[in-house]
C-alpha cells in the first residue's frame, strides 16, 4: 500500500483537526538506523504540513549509549546534535543519559539543544531545576489546540544522588504537573522512561493523560494499547521501529475524537548508500576522537571468555585495587576481545569493554562469601548467555579472581589466609551482579557501594597505563 496515499485518504475523510506525533525510544546509540529515521521524519513532517496537519516529534530517552565511540567521545553531545538535525520538539532522559555520565557531562549535554528537555523528576541537590530541563511544555497548534507534554524518567534515586543529582518520585511529580496543567490543555501526553508496568499503573491512576509514549522496558506496541482512557505506545529498541500516533481533535469542543498508534519497521525501509555512509561516518568520527594513547604494549594481551587470561586478570586486579577491597571476581566474558602489541588507545579499550558497568563493593561475612564463591564454580556460568544489566557481550565466561583461591569446597583462601566464617570481607564485583539474581547473597546484601561514574574500562585504562607506560 502507498503509505502517503493512505495517510492523505484518512485525513481527507476526517472532519476535525489531525495531529501527528512521532516518537522514538531506547535507540542506545544504534546509529546505523538513524539516517533512515531522520529521513522518515523529514518526509512525514513535510507531508503533514502540506496537508495542514500538526506534527510533533519526541524522544523518550536512552537515545545515547556510551558503547558507541561518537557518544562516548562527545559524552552525548553528538546525540543532542542529531536530535537537533532531525527536528525533534522535545525529549526526556533515560538512565543511560542520567547515570552513565558524570554530573558535569549531563549538565552540559543539552546546552545547545533546539528542543525542549522535559524531566519533571530531576533536580539539583538544592531543589532547583537544571537550566536545561523543565517538567512540561504546552504546544499550541495552528488551530489553537493546546497539547500539554510532560516528561519523567526512571527512579534510580541512589545512583543519581551519588552523581550529584536529586531524583524524586515520578508519580508525585506527575500529579503535581497535572494539577498545574489543569484547565490549560486540550490533550495531555506523557513522555515516560519508566517502563510498561509503570505506564499501565499511570494510565489507571491518571485518566486525564491521553497518550503515554513509553520506553525503558523496550516494549513493542504495534497498534498501541488502551488502558482505560489512555493510549499507550512503545517502539522497542535500537531504532528498529519509529512510532506514530494520530489524534483527531474536534475543532469545536477541542476534545479528542480518535487516537491511533502505528509502528514503522525501519528494517523494511531500504537504506540508500548515502544513509549507510552517514551511519559509518558517525562511527569513524567517534573512533578518530578516541585515538588518545593509553599505553604501549610489548606483547599481545589475548582474551577468551572460556579461559582466564593475563588481560582478564589485570582487570580483576584493577577492580580490587580501585575499590580497595579484600578480594574481587569478574566474569572473563566482560572482555569481548584482546589487545594487540603496540599502542593502545581509548578506542581500543571501548571496543573490548563497551559495557556501561560500574565497579561495586559489597560487604559479606566469610560464610556468605564462601557460598558465593562456590556458586561461581558452577559449570553453568561459562556458556550462560546474558542480556541486559548493561552487559554488551554475549556469554558470561569463566570467573577470574583477585585475592581469592578456591582449592576445593572446604579450602578457600582470601589473600593467602583461610576464610573465616564470621569475619566481614569487602568484595569488589561488576555492578551487574547486584541487579540480577545471579547470587542471592549479593542480591540481598544491604551494604553495597556503587563506584560512579567510572566504568570497568576506565579501571582497565588506569591499570595498563600504570604498568605499560
Amino acid at each position: 500500500m502507498d503509505t502517503k496515499r493512505y495517510l492523505f485518504k484518512r485525513i481527507d475523510g476526517l472532519m476535525g483537526e489531525v495531529i501527528h506525533i512521532y516518537h522514538t525510544n531506547d535507540l542506545h546509540s544504534h546509529l546505523e538506523h538513524w539516517p533512515g529515521i531522520r529521513a522518515l521524519l523529514a518526509e512525514r513532517k513535510r507531508w503533514h504540513e502540506e496537508a495542514g496537519d500538526g506534527v510533533l516529534i519526541f524522544d523518550i530517552g536512552d537515545h545515547m549509549d556510551r558503547w558507541h565511540p561518537l557518544s562516548d567521545a562527545t559524552r552525548g553531545k553528538a546525540n543532542c546534535e542529531l536530535l537537533n538535525e532531525a527536528g525533534y520538539d522535545a525529549a526526556t532522559i533515560g538512565n543511560n543519559e542520567g547515570i552513565t555520565l558524570p554530573f558535569e557531562d549531563l549538565d552540559t549535554m543539552y546546552l545547545r539543544r533546539n528542543f525542549d528537555m522535559l524531566v519533571a523528576n530531576l533536580y539539583l541537590p538544592d531543589g532547583s531545576r537544571p537550566a536545561w530541563a523543565k517538567p512540561y511544555h504546552v504546544y499550541i497548534t495552528n488551530t489553537g489546540t493546546r497539547i500539554g507534554v510532560i516528561g519523567v524518567t526512571a527512579n534510580f534515586t541512589r545512583f543519581y544522588e551519588q552523581l550529584g543529582w536529586k531524583l524524586t518520585d515520578p508519580f508525585v511529580e506527575l500529579e503535581r504537573c497535572l494539577s498545574e496543567l489543569d484547565g490549560r490543555t486540550d490533550a495531555v501526553i506523557l513522555l515516560s522512561h519508566l517502563g510498561i508496568h509503570d505506564d499501565e499503573l499511570i494510565a489507571g491512576r491518571f485518566p486525564e493523560i491521553d497518550v503515554i509514549l513509553g520506553g525503558h522496558t523496550h516494549h513493542i506496541l504495534h497498534e498501541g494499547k488502551e488502558v482505560g482512557n489512555t493510549l499507550l505506545a512503545g517502539a522497542g529498541k535500537h531504532g528498529r521501529y519509529t512510532g506514530h500516533v494520530t489524534l483527531e481533535i474536534d475543532e469545536g469542543t477541542k476534545r479528542i475524537v480518535t487516537k491511533k498508534a502505528f509502528l514503522y519497521d525501519m528494517h523494511e525501509r531500504e537504506q540508500t548508500e548515502g544513509q549507510q555512509a552517514i551511519a559509518k561516518g558517525y562511527y569513524r568520527t567517534g573512533k578518530q576522537l578516541m585515538e588518545k594513547r593509553v599505553a604501549e604494549l610489548p606483547e599481545d594481551l589475548a582474551a577468551d571468555p572460556m579461559e582466564r587470561s593475563r588481560l582478564s586478570k589485570l582487570l580483576t586486579e584493577a577492580l580490587r585495587e580501585w575499590c580497595d577491597a579484600d578480594c574481587a571476581f569478574m566474569n572473563a566474558g566482560m572482555l569481548i576481545g584482546g589487545l594487540r602489541r603496540g599502542t593502545v588507545t581509548q578506542f581500543d579499550l571501548l571496543e573490548i569493554c563497551p559495557h556501561p558497568i560500574n565497579p561495586c563493593t559489597v560487604s559479606l561475612t566469610g560464610s556468605e562469601l564462601k557460598e558465593v564463591l562456590l556458586q561461581t564454580k558452577d559449570e553453568k556460568w561459562p556458556h550462560l548467555q546474558i542480556k541486559g544489566l548493561g552487559f554488551r557481550g554475549t556469554v558470561m565466561g569463566v570467573m577470574d579472581y583477585a585475592g581469592i583461591e578456591v582449592v576445593k569446597r572446604n579450602e578457600i583462601f582470601i589473600n593467602g589466609k583461610p576464610i573465616e566464617a564470621k569475619k566481614k570481607y569487602l568484595l569488589a564485583i561488576p555492578d551487574m551482579f547486584t541487579f540480577g539474581r545471579f547470587f542471592p547473597q549479593i542480591y540481598r546484601a544491604e551494604d553495597k557501594k556503587y563506584w560512579l561514574p567510572e566504568f570497568l574500562r576506565n579501571l582497565l585504562e588506569w591499570k595498563i597505563s600504570t604498568i605499560y607506560k
